[in-house]
């Protein structure tokens, strides 16, 4: 320990005014000054001049100042290929706001350039970027003066692209451009940028150019902090928790410098100090804690699990030369691991995770990226979609591998809320080059976005590529089998020898998995390229087959964990109304084509709908638009329930030596623009009725039902953490009456903590008997489980038939009214007779309803709705359209 004379003499050097040893002004806090705001805004030949907003893009710098329309216009996507293939230019002037010759060091920080750029400051040239992903920092101590010009020249990140590919002389990388019905840009994997920028199934092709990040001036003497991270830990072998702190400096002394660093955590009476020295270059700094045992610490738990307990941590460095830094942070305590062990009765391997030693089932969907433009993507639309996730009952998202590496609000909002990240690294559906530059610039990017994001509890795992294991092993690019071995070296190259070697070096904390799908430690053993990387036996899985009939459970995988997963569906009429005119408005039009990217998207929604619903018939164009868009939605929600409740009531049983699924995420949870994806909630944050059976399919318990063979099954499933003594009440109705046939009452049911057990089984047959005046075709099962003390699932339905063969269906009276509580909404709903996929929409107006898509067995029900901005009574009245499926003519 330092003596305690010393640390009064680092104190008060640190405070008293003077020159240093070095002849160079002591203490000054560094200036840190940012350069965000209006910037000049060029195109290559000076025909385009414009103010653009920095953080910003070309494409919403044009729309701001009038000179475009929204790029989400109908066919704008094409016909502003233009602003892509030029070459932009940001620059302004400006005054440096202190005294430059006090610095020993003056830096220029880029946090993102997006994405080829070079950088002049007073007509001498910084450097060059080529990297979204990366942070760049320029020393520009000898040119920065008084009145500063800095200009930043974009090259066209399609023609880069291009170039690259051109380059790359010794053999092809495919894939060389996406498939037509994408109306995309070529060789994206040849570019380090937002993979989807150049279009994808889901998304529009926008290869934007731009500051996308802030971008400011640091100056300071002796040393610098650059990154702060601290990860938990816990010992096992003392039983207590440990904090790894991890401090990361630029220091411009010539010299080590020593000092000393206090850790601070006040609700856990945890104070610790540490001699420091740090070394000139990049000196680093790793500081272990423990934390006081005598206090209970209250881990972080995922959403249903628990709290996301943080505490406030204090951490001060009084280092000999120089300034006092304090850098506040939350400290959180908890532990992952990826489980992959033998399972008894089953061949291959389990694939779970364990948060503080407890098991979780993994329930979710998938993030892209919420918008073309990045800077249009606000605090509030972040907020908004994560806490969308949060009320479906959902614990994770993974966050997929063509995007981008979110904000840092992101992660603060998941670490609040209890969303767990499965975090992709940025590569997707492609191989990659290998070249020494390309190496170089993915290892900064990937150590920055570690070093950035590994404080965050939520990140549970790091992933290094999206697919691209499945497309070695299922030979998606057609390569010759000779030439294989050329891109499985590549591919070991680039995630392995490099992307894993740096997460191993910089996160000791969380487990990283070379690709998804993957058959985890059965990939490794198979030198990272497995032969069946959807093999049900290891790792996660991918699944996507469209002339299946959604609703028959036997045609999903039994797999140890469903990564991906689901099917189409159109937006809200009230979501493609912004984007479209009303020659657009029919499911053939031009502009319904153009939307979807996914080849046949469009039939084969129909295709599926076709399996259990009449499609409509209206004459009139616009109702029978409408209709359709409500029947993609009813589609897509009843295909991601039943695939979601199989992989829910598989996870406690082995059959055939599959089963233990531990994780269900289904693609995909947002909506980059308007228009028909596998998204549950719409761009701009409109609930899907797949978000609103999500919320049901998620529930911590929840009976799930499903026939093999003429036998009818009910599940218990339970994310609780005790066993429940439960009843399961069972009601079955005929289409044609609001009153029940029969009502069957099971006592005694425990349904055992986080898992999946049978608690009823009948032949079809018996159970129709029994029930008289029944058919499959008359009639429909519903079911619930309910406890003491309140406890209750939602109601669940069983379809005995396709609705479309359904006898006894009548167009009813659905009416609804509206009042208010407070800021809350009551819809009160009267109907006639039963009614199924009762939706209820209130067009632009934004909020959600408590429930949606249901099926009404009851005279009367009470929905609330939640508004996200003020409206009224009278707004809701007008704006409300009622749906059900016997509205579909």
């Amino acid at each position: 320990k330092i003596s305690a004379f010393l640390l009064l003499l680092l104190v008060a050097a640190a405070g008293r005014a003077g020159v240093s040893a070095a002849g160079v002004p002591a203490a000054g806090v560094p200036e840190v000054h940012s350069l965000r705001g209006s910037w000049r805004l060029g195109n290559g030949n000076g025909s385009v001049v414009l103010r653009g907003e920095v953080p910003g893009c070309v494409h919403t710098a044009l729309h701001r100042a009038g000179l475009i329309q929204d790029p989400y216009y109908r066919f704008n996507d094409v016909m502003y290929r233009w602003i892509s293939l030029d070459n932009w230019t940001y620059s302004r002037t400006f005054r440096t706001p202190f005294d430059f010759r006090k610095w020993q060091k003056v830096n220029l920080v880029f946090e993102g350039v997006d994405t080829v750029a070079q950088i002049l400051i007073n007509n001498v040239t910084l450097g060059r970027t080529d990297n979204m992903f990366n942070r760049y920092g320029f020393d520009i101590t000898s040119v920065i003066k008084e009145v500063n010009f800095i200009e930043v020249h974009f090259l066209s990140a399609i023609s880069y692209a291009a170039e690259q590919n051109r380059c790359h002389k010794g053999y092809s990388i495919p894939p060389a451009c996406p498939p037509p019905v994408q109306k995309g840009e070529c060789h994206a994997n040849f570019i380090r940028k937002e993979q989807c920028s150049f279009s994808w199934d889901w998304g529009p092709s926008f290869p934007t150019q731009g500051i996308w990040k802030d971008v400011r001036i640091e100056a300071y003497n002796h040393y610098h902090l650059i990154y702060f991270s601290l990860t938990s830990f816990f010992v096992k072998s003392t039983q207590k928790w440990r904090l790894e702190i991890e401090a990361i400096f630029d220091v411009v002394s010539s010299k080590p410098i020593v000092g000393l660093v206090t850790v601070n955590i006040p609700k856990l009476q945890t104070q610790q100090t540490f001699n420091v020295t740090l070394q000139p270059g990049e000196g680093s700094i790793v500081l272990l804690v423990n934390i006081n045992k005598s206090f209970a610490v209250e881990a972080w738990w995922p959403n249903g699990h628990g709290k996301q307990t943080g505490y406030n941590m204090t951490t001060t460095f009084i280092m000999e030369a120089g300034y006092q830094i304090e850098k506040f942070s939350k400290a959180y305590f908890r532990t992952v691991e990826l489980v992959q062990e033998p399972i008894h009765g089953s061949p291959g391997l389990s694939f779970y995770f364990r948060i503080n030693d407890r098991p979780i089932f993994i329930k979710g969907s998938n993030w892209i990226p919420a918008d073309s433009f990045q800077d249009r993507v606000t605090y509030d639309t972040l907020r908004l979609l994560l806490k969308s996730a949060a009320d479906a009952n959902m614990n994770a998202l993974r966050v997929w591998g063509g995007g981008v590496y979110e904000q840092d609000e992101f992660y603060d909002i998941c670490d609040e809320i209890g969303i767990m990240i499965w975090q992709d690294f940025m590569f997707a559906c492609a191989l990659y080059p290998t070249d020494q530059n390309y190496l170089e610039s993915v290892g900064a990017e990937v150590t920055h976005q570690v070093r950035r994001l590994k404080s965050h509890p939520s990140i549970i795992l790091w992933s290094g590529n999206n697919e691209n294991e499945a497309a070695i092993a299922s030979n998606w690019f057609s390569i010759p089998y000779a030439d294989r071995g050329v891109y499985i070296k590549d591919y070991v190259m680039l995630y392995v020898k490099n992307i894993r070697e740096i997460v191993l070096a910089e996160d000791k904390s969380r487990p990283f998995v070379a690709s998804s799908p993957t058959n985890g430690l059965e990939s490794v053993k198979e030198g990272w390229v497995s032969q069946n990387p959807y093999d049900t036996h290891y790792g996660d899985t991918h699944f996507y087959d469209y002339s299946i009939d959604c609703w028959n459970w036997a045609a999903y995988p039994k797999t140890r964990f469903a990564s991906e997963y689901g099917f189409q569906s159109w937006p809200s009429f009230s979501t493609i109304k912004k984007v479209s005119s009303t020659e657009d408005w029919s499911y053939t039009s031009n502009f319904s084509l153009h939307r979807q990217h996914h080849e046949n998207g469009n039939d084969q929604m129909l295709q599926q709908i076709g399996y259990h619903f009449k499609l409509p018939q209206s004459t009139d164009p616009i109702k029978k638009f409408k209709d359709m868009i409500y029947l993609t939605q009813v589609m897509q929600a009843q295909c991601v329930k039943t695939e979601t409740e199989f992989y829910r009531f598989s996870q406690s049983e082995i059959i055939k030596g599959e089963g233990h699924t531990m994780g269900a995420l289904y693609w995909q949870l947002n909506d980059i623009w308007q228009a028909p994806s596998w998204a549950s909630l719409e761009y701009g944050g409109k609930w899907k009725l797949l978000h609103y059976f999500a919320q049901n399919f998620f529930a911590p318990l929840l009976p799930v039902a499903y026939e093999d063979k003429g036998v009818l099954y009910i599940y218990g499933v339970s994310d609780l953490h005790v066993d429940h003594k439960l009843t399961l009440r069972v009601i079955v109705y005929t289409w044609s009456s609001l009153e029940p046939v029969c009502i069957l009452s099971k006592g005694g049911v425990t349904v055992k903590a986080q898992s999946a057990v049978p608690i009823y089984k009948e032949s079809i047959n018996d159970f129709l008997e029994r029930c008289q005046n029944c058919t499959r075709k008359s009639c429909v099962v519903t079911f619930c489980l309910m406890g003491e003390d309140g406890l209750q699932s939602p109601t669940n339905h069983h379809f005995l038939s396709s609705l479309k063969d359904a006898v006894g269906l009548k167009k009813t009276q659905l009416s609804a009214s509206v009042s208010q509580q407070d800021d809350i909404y009551i819809f009160d709903l009267h109907t006639t007779a039963i009614t199924p996929f009762v939706s209820l929409d209130v067009g632009s107006i934004k909020g959600r309803f408590s429930e949606n898509g249901f099926l009404m067995t009851e005279k009367k029900k009470v929905v609330m709705f939640y508004p996200w901005e003020p409206t009224s009574i009278e707004e809701l009245e007008e704006s409300l359209t009622l749906t059900s499926l016997v509205d579909i003519v």
